[in-house]
């Protein structure tokens, strides 16, 4: 079986590339199909006796990696499972036949072993396919999560947290870590917590917000919520939540007004005295 696999080569690799690119609908050339099983086809020849029954043996090492980082590029590209496992499925009718005109009953046994391994190899594929995308939604939760907790500066030792949306506990460890960097890069000693576009301010997210506060302080720093609505001063209140000896304002601007005093600046109108 191996022998006819290596003699017929390039037939083998050529017909593989033409079924599988049927399955993708013209997402991948032929060029880069032909491409990407030579080389799987270069790591599949020494284990083509297998039956595939196991493949974390040393011998299917290889392949594995192969196959896994093949999945793992088609997932990037947005492929599908059904299509990256089926580009390693295609091989099958191919090599069917390749032998359909042999009267071998030992190479019919080894063929009947090799269609074993392939399936064996497709699900592999699929199985790697799932770990990659679930590394990818990981990957890209985590930039997001990094994109929706923006830590800036209003004032010289003065910084903000705008949250915006649901506040949960991979959120609040992100937030907390970011606020604490910053705290540290700046040398601030006040920092600001804006709920405002907080969908809805609960028992655990109240948690989360006074943890947040205490690892500011530890810091040096000291925080104001800021963003209170009349919704959410009344749901506060329905719940018994309690913020403590924590400042909480309206707005942002009165949460900014109330860090300056604290600095000992003081904002007036313009044509006041003591205008800055």
């Amino acid at each position: 079986m191996t022998e006819l696999l290596r003699a017929n080569t390039d037939v083998v690799i050529s017909r593989w590339a033409e079924s599988a690119g049927t399955t993708l609908r013209g997402r991948a050339t032929g060029a880069e199909l032909e491409r990407d099983f030579r080389e799987l086809f270069a790591s599949l020849l020494p284990v083509a006796s297998s039956d595939g029954r196991d493949l974390s043996g040393h011998s299917f090492g290889e392949i594995r990696s192969f196959l896994e980082e093949l999945s793992r590029s088609r997932a990037r590209q947005n492929f599908s499972p059904a299509e990256t496992a089926s580009s390693v499925f295609a091989l099958k009718p191919v090599v069917f036949e390749l032998v359909d005109q042999q009267n071998d009953a030992e190479l019919f046994r080894q063929v009947l072993a090799f269609s074993n391994l392939i399936d064996a190899l497709g699900l592999w594929t699929f199985e790697s396919y799932s770990r990659a995308r679930e590394e990818i939604i990981k990957e890209q939760s985590e930039q997001l999560l990094e994109l929706t907790t923006p830590v800036v500066k209003l004032w010289e030792g003065v910084l903000a947290v705008p949250l915006v949306g649901t506040l949960d506990s991979a959120r609040t460890q992100v937030v907390m870590e970011k606020l604490l960097e910053a705290l540290v890069e700046t040398g601030s000693e006040h920092a600001i917590i804006d709920i405002t576009g907080v969908l809805a301010v609960d028992t655990q997210v109240a948690q989360h917000l006074l943890k947040t506060v205490v690892a500011a302080r530890l810091m040096g720093a000291e925080c104001t919520i800021s963003g209170i609505r009349p919704q959410i001063a009344q749901t506060i209140v329905a719940l018994g939540i309690e913020f403590g000896d924590i400042a909480t304002k309206a707005t942002l601007a009165d949460a900014l007004r109330h860090a300056l005093r604290r600095e000992g600046v003081e904002v007036t109108r313009k044509g006041e005295r003591g205008t800055l």
